[in-house]
């Protein structure tokens, strides 16, 4: 910050610069906000959309009645097993009651238990039917859930069959969609980038620069980094292809700005001392003087030997006499330092005549 301002007109310039910030902040939100909800202008579009609407349906309601199908199978499949096993259990105890009895009863010879042999085989044959009836209801349902299978496995491979072809033409409209909402993007940004160019060539020393500044950051923060998330695979082309303008068209105003300011500091060192004196902004020649740069050519001057009066590279007056009391000061101070009297006094000296001849103009 500039010695030569006031410490309010310093702090006020730093309450301005925050002003510039807080905008740019507030500008970026509403930004990213705007560049992530343009998707939404676009219809979102899914593969369905480039299938067969009957077919997927009806295939994709044949894939769920067979999954149901065969949750149902599953399921019946668990509970005939488990009957099977107590079928399984009940007839091998049946038969080797049977077998002990059998074998009990040859040992006695006893024919008066013929009629209790045919029960017993009876009960055993009705034992072993159950098992069998148990065998064939867990095949049944083995063979349901088997059909459910194959039927959802041929209706899933006739969907697949179907997402296949219709993902060409789904991916070529994705990409269509993608570079559509990415040309929304750069249609918004870059008047942004245009405008914040503008601004900076004309309006950043105005009266509301920390507007101007705000927006400029805030452009520039929307293209460069905002931008970046939804560049497409060759959006980074897009962006070193603006980068590149914007440092040439930059690059050329630079160059350009550079020769009209030498060409207006001939002109200016062309012109007499007190007339350049009065051009130049009070603050500006404070702040350069401070420096140890002279406010006119802006080249360096060694300002500390007390003796240097005039720029020895354009001949300005830096330092003179005051008029009332003699004493060296600053040739651009308003007042003198020791007396008070105004620079501007009636009867004030030319300074470059009280400090004694120029030096010659370059």
């Amino acid at each position: 910050m500039s010695k030569a301002l006031r410490l309010s007109e310093k702090w006020f310039r730093r309450g301005l610069w925050l002003v510039a910030f807080v905008f740019a902040w507030f500008l970026v939100g509403l930004g990213s906000t705007i560049v992530g909800d343009l998707p939404q202008v676009e219809q979102q579009r899914t593969l369905d959309d480039f299938m067969d609407p009957q077919r997927t349906a009806t295939l994709r309601q044949a894939i769920q009645v067979a999954e149901r199908t065969e949750r149902d199978a599953q399921d019946a499949l668990d509970q005939a097993a488990l009957r099977q096993q107590t079928a399984q259990a009940s007839h091998r105890a049946a038969r080797d009651t049977f077998s002990n009895w059998l074998a009990t009863r040859n040992a006695t010879q006893r024919p008066d238990q013929d009629t209790e042999l045919i029960e017993r085989t009876q009960q055993l044959d009705a034992l072993r039917q159950a098992e069998r009836d148990a065998l064939a209801a867990v095949e049944t349902q083995q063979q349901r859930s088997l059909d459910a299978r194959q039927a959802q496995s041929r209706a899933q491979s006739e969907l697949d069959t179907l997402q296949d072809g219709a993902r060409d033409a789904f991916e070529s409209e994705l990409r269509a969609q993608e570079l559509r909402v990415f040309g929304y993007r750069l249609l918004l940004t870059l008047p942004l980038l245009a405008a914040a160019g503008w601004l900076f060539a004309k309006k950043r020393k105005s009266t509301y620069w920390p507007f101007v500044w705000g927006f400029i950051f805030f452009a520039l923060f929307a293209f460069f980094v905002e931008l970046v998330p939804y560049l497409p695979s060759y959006g980074g082309y897009v962006r070193y292809l603006v980068g590149i303008v914007l440092t040439v068209v930059g690059g050329r105003y630079a160059i350009q700005a550079l020769q009209r300011y030498l060409e207006r500091q001939k002109q200016a060192e062309a012109l007499p001392d007190h007339h350049r004196r009065q051009e130049l902004d009070y603050d500006l020649a404070q702040t350069r003087l401070a420096k140890n740069v002279c406010p006119g050519c802006e080249r360096p001057v060694d300002l500390k030997d007390g003796k240097t009066d005039f720029c020895p590279h354009c001949g300005l007056c830096l330092f003179d006499r005051c008029g009332h009391c003699s004493t060296r000061k600053n040739a651009f101070t308003r007042f003198c330092f020791s007396c008070g009297t105004s620079s501007a006094s009636p009867g004030a000296p030319d300074p470059a005549q009280a400090s004694g001849p120029q030096t010659a103009l370059p």
